[in-house]
């Protein structure tokens, strides 16, 4: 049977730290031993835009791409994005969402 790998994406707009976040997580499960393995997709080119990333790790990862229905946790800093990706979410997975509104 295979290693448990565990997938976390992390998601919301241009200019809240995602890819700083992912990176950190990486290098952290990195450092306690682990393959990791990261994508990410940044949305328009600009601060705002929809911005995802993607952090597998484990024993051993195979692939980057969590698939849809199997991330064990979803961090979201944003409410609409974690709507707009609840789908990645296993059905035993945890979502930790942002509820602040700055304006």
């Amino acid at each position: 049977m295979a290693e448990k790998v565990t997938n976390i994406m992390i998601v919301g707009v241009g200019g809240q730290g995602i890819i700083l976040t992912a990176d950190l997580l990486a290098k952290t499960a990195a450092i306690a031993g682990y393959d990791v393995k990261k994508s990410e997709i940044h949305g328009m080119a600009q601060r705002g835009g929809s911005v995802t990333s993607q952090v597998r790790f484990g024993k051993e990862v195979a692939s980057p791409i969590i698939q849809e229905g199997t991330a064990d946790i979803l961090v979201s800093f944003d409410k609409l994005e974690a709507i707009r990706n609840v789908g990645i979410l296993a059905k035993t997975g945890t979502a930790l969402v942002n509820d602040l509104y700055l304006v």
